[in-house]
């Protein structure tokens, strides 16, 4: 099993946006850079914000595109043909309306789920499928009609609390994961919940 050498976080670039559901995963790989001590600055060549960074020993590339999230491939594709990346060794960190707040789940391969930011980095990636996910969850508006609006929304008191103790619990599993031991980091992951 190879190792993650890049984790990427979807979200959409400008403040209007930052403070939205849809930027979760951006706010996972913010908060790394953070605990390692790094910084995201801009990188034309990478479309988006990247930072090299040492996380327990291990080293990574962070990378938030600044495109929209319909448009992540491009800086993904980018990163990956400058660094020789292969996509299994890619961890995409992004927003799962399919899980309540509170909640993550690590997932390899499959389809987009209707998410434009993994659509769009299968389509880039020459329609692969095969890199990692973690998937935050944000919870359900309950009617399809209202997910734009909903992950474009902000998320309540409670609700942001508990993204963000699922972001701590998954930066707490990222070592195993980033090592290859997908199982371990699941078992541990998948039991964690601060859904209220």
């Amino acid at each position: 099993m190879s190792q993650v050498r890049a984790i990427i976080g979807l979200g959409n670039p400008g403040a209007d946006y930052e403070a939205t559901r849809h930027n979760a995963g951006a706010w996972l790989v913010e908060a790394l850079a953070r605990r390692a001590g790094g910084e995201l600055r801009a990188d034309r060549k990478f479309l988006g914000l990247h930072a090299r960074v040492q996380f327990e020993g291990r080293d990574l590339h962070l990378l938030n595109p600044t495109t929209f999230m319909n448009r992540s491939g491009g800086a993904v594709a980018a990163l990956c043909q400058f660094y020789k990346l292969a996509p299994d060794e890619l961890l995409v960190v992004h927003d799962e309306l399919d899980l309540p707040p509170g909640s993550a789940r690590l997932k390899t391969g499959g389809g987009h789920g209707g998410h434009n930011g993994l659509r769009d980095i299968i389509s880039a990636l020459g329609n692969t499928r095969d890199f990692h996910r973690l998937r935050l969850g944000i919870g359900h508006p309950g009617d399809s009609r209202q997910v734009t609006n909903y992950v474009l929304g902000r998320p309540g008191k409670a609700e942001h609390i508990a993204i963000e103790a699922a972001i701590d619990e998954s930066l707490a599993t990222l070592p195993d994961a980033i090592d290859g031991h997908w199982t371990k980091a699941m078992n541990r992951l998948h039991s964690f919940s601060a859904a209220g």
